[in-house]
């Protein structure tokens, strides 16, 4: 009796945590000026922003790059990109950028961007489609938004987000021009400063971002290396 007694507190206290974080969010959400701006300018998600505005800062996206965006899905960073390497030619006087945008979900198509859904980043088949699309090009740019599933646990869900971090940089080291730049989003842990470490050893700039779109609240940051020295 005493386990069946437990295991329904657990029930009920799962459930009542829930409901309680729906509400959070849903109040966070309503509050939110990003949500409806995002919504009167267009943008799938609030997201566009911390894109628009470290792009605003440090000038990474530039007509007729080649960009890369990991975990694009709903698009809303894709769609800021498509914009500012004028991939639709919307300045006939600029050169066409392409852009490639990767998720494990499904996405509505953008104009002139390729959308590879259903696509786990991590795997060597996903590499393949990419390299497929881009056809002997090299990479100006590579984009990451992309987070693991919330556990609720800080220091797991750090180390997740690092892991497929490090899937970020050995795509870009692998397949970008010199010169080219990253930007990877992580979680404030123990391990950001081996990763910024690893970053240095093969670019000339690295430095931890934090646009005012991303909740004062949150652990999110990112980290942007520009500069890449290469493989010798």
């Amino acid at each position: 009796m005493k386990i069946i007694l437990v295991c329904r507190n657990w029930f009920v206290f799962k459930n009542f945590s829930r409901k309680h974080s729906s509400k959070e969010w849903l109040s966070r959400q309503n509050s939110d000026p990003y949500v409806e701006k995002a919504k009167v300018e267009n943008y799938r998600c609030r997201s566009a922003f911390k894109l628009l505005q470290i792009d605003d800062k440090f000038s990474i996206l530039k007509p007729g790059q080649c960009v890369i965006d990991v975990g694009a899905a709903p698009g809303s960073w894709s769609q800021v990109a498509a914009s500012r390497i004028n991939v639709n030619f919307n300045d006939s006087k600029l050169p066409s950028g392409l852009l490639i945008g990767i998720d494990l979900q499904q996405m509505y198509p953008i104009k002139g961007v390729t959308l590879l859904g259903n696509s786990d980043f991590t795997s060597p088949k996903t590499w393949l489609k990419i390299k497929s699309h881009l056809n002997g090009r090299l990479i100006d740019v590579v984009l990451s938004d992309m987070a693991p599933n919330s556990t609720g646990v800080k220091h797991l869900d750090h180390d997740l987000i690092i892991k497929l971090a490090y899937s970020v940089i050995k795509f870009s080291v692998l397949n970008s021009n010199v010169g080219a730049a990253c930007l990877i989003k992580i979680l404030n842990g123990n391990q950001n400063m081996e990763i910024e470490k690893t970053l240095i050893k093969f670019y000339t700039n690295v430095k931890f971002v934090k646009p005012k779109a991303s909740r004062s609240d949150s652990s999110e940051m990112y980290l942007l290396a520009r500069g890449f020295k290469g493989l010798k």
